[in-house]
């Protein structure tokens, strides 16, 4: 018995496989704009996860500037400030005895998408925002916070708070109702 041999013999089978395999460019389509959907949907939560880490850290650089200025403070006896400052839209800290200038402390820059939010409420001069303690660790003058936001905007806050004279100082963050007109509390 021989095999039935189809008619179109070799080529013919060959071009019903080829034509049945592959992708319709709407098919094609449809995967594109769905892959670009779900790359939007990614790259805008990356920039917020980015944004809410970069402040993050900000903040805890600052209130580790502001600690550690309190602790010099105690450990020395002496009364140290911890400045902050906005240079070239750069927020800097820096940390240092009383008696100095902050032209001669060392400065330390925070991540360049960070900035200074208007909320900023700690004693101000000569554009330098500065916290003062005294030798036993409390604050000297003002009670204030250093509020940080995003340069790429958004409603994300963080803030460092010196609370009380006693030199509490707090970690705070963006809230959807204001008080005494601030939302980082």
């Amino acid at each position: 018995m021989k095999k039935a041999i189809d008619r179109r013999g070799f080529w013919g089978t060959l071009h019903k496989l080829t034509r049945s395999q592959g992708f319709t460019l709407l098919e094609i389509v449809i995967v594109i704009v769905i892959t670009g959907i779900l790359f939007t949907i990614a790259a805008t939560s990356w920039n917020v996860f980015l944004n809410i880490y970069r402040l993050n850290t900000a903040q805890e650089q600052v209130f580790l500037a502001m600690r550690t200025a309190q602790t010099s403070a105690k450990q020395q006896h002496l009364a140290w400030q911890a400045d902050f400052r906005q240079v070239n839209q750069v927020v800097q800290w820096a940390i240092h005895p009383d008696g100095s200038t902050p032209s001669e402390a060392q400065w330390h820059s925070l991540d360049p998408n960070v900035r200074l939010d208007p909320e900023t409420t700690l004693q101000k001069t000569d554009n330098v925002w500065r916290i003062e303690f005294s030798p036993l660790g409390r604050v000297n003058g003002q009670l204030g916070r250093i509020t940080l936001s995003g340069k790429q905007g958004g409603r994300t806050k963080r803030c460092v708070i010196v609370s009380t004279l006693l030199g509490t100082l707090r970690k705070g963050a963006d809230q959807t109702t204001p008080k005494d007109g601030k939302y980082c509390y």
